[in-house]
Order: C-alpha cells, then sequence, then structure tokens
C-alpha cells in the first residue's frame, strides 16, 4: 500500500514536469542579435564638408590648431592637433585650476630668493614677502607673471615634498624640489583628463628639460604638449572643475590690484605691505567676439605665440587651441585663428538630440516560470554638436534568448551611439523582471492547482 503511494507521487511529480517542459525546448526569436542604422547623415554635402574643413585649416597660422566641443572633449576640426610642441604660459592654465582645487585662496604664500629671481614678464616680487594666493592667481592669469606661478608652487609642493616651512631660507635646491612637486601634481591631473602628450617641467611654462631615470635607462622630458591635450585641459577648466565659477571669474576680470604682506610683529598675523602690483588682462579675444568666456596667451622663443580660449553662444561652447602661431612679428595671428575657427564653429554645428528609441519585443526565457519577459532601456537626451561631415549610427545589441533564473535589472544587452564610427555613448539593456528557474516543486503545485481548480 505504502509502495503505492510512493509510486503515484512519482508518477504525478514526473507529470507535472513534462506539462510544464513541454514547448520549452525550442523558442521562437523575435529579437535579433544585432541591429545596426544611420540616424544622422548629410553626406550628399560629404565632399563639400571636406573641402571647408581643408579650405578652414589652410587659412591658418599656427603649427597646431584645434577646435573642440567643451561639452565632451570632441575634436571638431584640427591641424597637426596630435603634434607635440612648447605651450609656454598657457600652461598656467592647469597652475591655476590646480591650485583653486588644492589650497585655498587666503593662504599667505612667502617668497624665496628661487622665487624672487624668475625672469620677466614678473610682479618683482621680493625674497621674504608674503603673497595671498588669490592676489598671485589675479597676477599669473592677467599679466602671466612668472614670479607668481614659482611662488604658487614653492609654497604648495613645500607641503607636498616634505621640506621647511621657512620657505624665506629655503636654498636653491629645495625651492626647486618643491616646485618640481607641484609639477608632478600638474602632471598628475593632465594624466587624469587623458592628456597622454603632455608633460610639464615647469608651472610658468618656461621652456624646460627633465631628466627621468628608469631602469638605469635617462630620458630627457621637454615641457610640451600638444594642441588637443591643451584644449581638453581648458575644457575641463570651465565645465568640469569643482573650481570652474573660481577659475571663470579670475580669467574675466579686466583689472586687479593688491600689494604684498608683511608677517606682524609677535606673530600677530600679517599686514598690508608697501609693494603695490596692478594687473591687466591681456586676453584681447575677450572683446573681439560676442560669448568670449576665457582664455590664456603664452610666449617663449621657442614656442612661439601660443593661445588657448572659449567661447559660449546659447547652447554652443567650443575651446580653441592654437600652438606656435607665428614669431615676432606677428603676436597677432593668434586672434586671428581664433576667430577662423570660432566662425567654423558657430557656422557649421548644430545642437541636436541623436536619442533614438524603439520599442523592445519580449526575449524568451528558457527553463523560465515565464516563458518571456520584457526588456528595458532608458530614454536619453543626447545632446551633441553636429556638422555637415558627421555621421551618427545607432547599433542594438539584444540577447535571443535568456536562460532563467534571470534577475530584474541584469544587464543583457545595449543601445550603442557612434558618431563617425567612434562610440561616443551606451545605454544599458536590461530585464524588467525576475524570472526564476523550473524547479520540481513550482512544477507539482501548478499541476495541482490545475487538477483542483
Amino acid at each position: 500500500m505504502k509502495s503505492g503511494r510512493m509510486r503515484a507521487v512519482w508518477f504525478l511529480m514526473l507529470f507535472a514536469t513534462v506539462v510544464c517542459l513541454i514547448g520549452r525546448g525550442s523558442v521562437a526569436v523575435e529579437a535579433g542579435t544585432e541591429e545596426k542604422r544611420v540616424i544622422w547623415s548629410e553626406e550628399s554635402v560629404g565632399v563639400e564638408a571636406g573641402e571647408q574643413e581643408n579650405s578652414t585649416t589652410s587659412q591658418l597660422y599656427a603649427q597646431a590648431a584645434v577646435l573642440m566641443d567643451a561639452a565632451n572633449g570632441r575634436v571638431l576640426l584640427e591641424k597637426n592637433g596630435n603634434e607635440v610642441l612648447p605651450m609656454a604660459s598657457t600652461t598656467k592654465i592647469m597652475t591655476c585650476i590646480l591650485t583653486l582645487e588644492q589650497g585655498s585662496t587666503d593662504e599667505m604664500a612667502a617668497v624665496s630668493a628661487y622665487g624672487a629671481g624668475q625672469p620677466k614678464v614678473h610682479l618683482g616680487a621680493r625674497k621674504g614677502e608674503y603673497y595671498k594666493i588669490e592676489d598671485l592667481l589675479y597676477s599669473l592669469m592677467l599679466e602671466s607673471h612668472n614670479d607668481a606661478a614659482v611662488i604658487i608652487a614653492e609654497y604648495y609642493g613645500t607641503k607636498w615634498a616634505g621640506l621647511s616651512a621657512d620657505i624665506a631660507s629655503h636654498s636653491g635646491e629645495e625651492s626647486k624640489r618643491a616646485v618640481l612637486a607641484f609639477t608632478e601634481k600638474m602632471n598628475g591631473k593632465a594624466a587624469e583628463l587623458g592628456c597622454s602628450d603632455t608633460f610639464f617641467v615647469t608651472p610658468n611654462g618656461l621652456d624646460g628639460t627633465l631628466t627621468e631615470t628608469e631602469d638605469g635607462q635617462e630620458t630627457v622630458r621637454e615641457h610640451s604638449t600638444t594642441a588637443q591635450d591643451l584644449a581638453r585641459i581648458m575644457c575641463y577648466c570651465i565645465t568640469d572643475s569643482p573650481a570652474k565659477e573660481e577659475f571663470l571669474k579670475i580669467t574675466r576680470t579686466n583689472a586687479y590690484a593688491f600689494t604684498d604682506y608683511k608677517a606682524g610683529e609677535g606673530g600677530s598675523g600679517f599686514v598690508q605691505g608697501s609693494h603695490s602690483v596692478s594687473c591687466n588682462n591681456h586676453n584681447a579675444f575677450l572683446g573681439m567676439m560676442e560669448g568670449a568666456l576665457s582664455g590664456k596667451t603664452g610666449f617663449t622663443g621657442k614656442a612661439g605665440y601660443c593661445y588657448v580660449g572659449a567661447l559660449r553662444r546659447e547652447e554652443k561652447t567650443f575651446v580653441v587651441a592654437l600652438l606656435a602661431c607665428g614669431w615676432p612679428n606677428h603676436k597677432t595671428w593668434k586672434w586671428h585663428d581664433t576667430q577662423i575657427l570660432m566662425k567654423y564653429g558657430l557656422e557649421n554645428y548644430e545642437l541636436k538630440d541623436i536619442y533614438e528609441g524603439k520599442q523592445l519585443a519580449p526575449v524568451a526565457v528558457e527553463n523560465g516560470q515565464e516563458e518571456r519577459v520584457e526588456l528595458f532601456a532608458a530614454e536619453e537626451k543626447i545632446a551633441l554638436l553636429l556638422g555637415p561631415s558627421d555621421r551618427v549610427e545607432v547599433k542594438w545589441t539584444l540577447p535571443e534568448s535568456l536562460t532563467a533564473p534571470v534577475a530584474q535589472g541584469e544587464v543583457v544587452g545595449k543601445e550603442a551611439f557612434y558618431v563617425n564610427g567612434e562610440l561616443y555613448h551606451s545605454i544599458p539593456v536590461t530585464v524588467a523582471e525576475t524570472v526564476p528557474e523550473i524547479t520540481y516543486g513550482f512544477c507539482l503545485k501548478k499541476v495541482l492547482r490545475a487538477a483542483f481548480l
């Protein structure tokens, strides 16, 4: 009798399993593995657009130049954009943004003999004087004072190199060690921003070399960057840095005045000194075009005239970087090149939303307690400046089927947007609900429910 009951139970379980699995071996595929199509293209004007780009770059004096979309770092137009060249005082945008992010503008920096000995252009700081970091940043960015950059770098580098806080008593070698500690931070920041062809030796942009030794091999590195890297650094300064508002405030100021400070008697703080400094902004581009936002000039005999500047008009923000843009007497060539590139961007690029969604078909679930499951891809606004030669494609990668168990939110595919063949953005495709796998207990409950209902 007992044996008969056991046989009946086993038979019922076997029957339940068969019932659950009928029709599950072969599943109709409703979603292909890959679908790709063009969603933006003006191929009919492609040749004309290419000719226009060549015509524009042929008008440039700069040896290397880049027009960049500041919103995403996409290069819109370039001339030798990856050529490694010295960048003169455009270096100071990195010195400024690093200082704003790492320190406090209320701090007081002492002047060493090394800092006071920097060549023109300089504010004429003297050993033993103190300057507020905020004042030095205006000196740095408006007048491009070389000693201001070194005073800042030595002040922060002293802490990072573990040197004596009595900066005025530093030896020349100690001062250099402190400044190199600061430029190491500059190089680290450049690496964070993806500027793989940038190397800072000085905080002020004066030409310099540094010999590095690794595994017994010596390598001489030069103070240098590329137009593309320089533009990327400026994009960060005005769009992504937590200190972007302070950076813009400083670089947009027309004039600024300050004095030195001296230590008060008996450690009573600081009192104003008698050394007065007046600064005027030498970024003439600020008055040349509507929407001019920020910028920094530079010149050394090796680098020639250099410039990096930004413009914002409506929803478009462009950055232009120029290297080796003439030598004396061609100081105005950088303004010529900057305006040509900015006008090209304004006239040829429009902001478009390239997002394109579609109705996703449910996908089959093998060995699942549900036969199919819905898929989900979030809707997003993907704003992008597009020109006549740009081509945007969307590529869906979707599963043919899934195997249980699958969890709600599990990533099973993606929607990818390609601009001119390069991946620009992707949206994950996820499972809309959890589907457990089939178990004997599930099958038994299903059969019993059917039998008793």
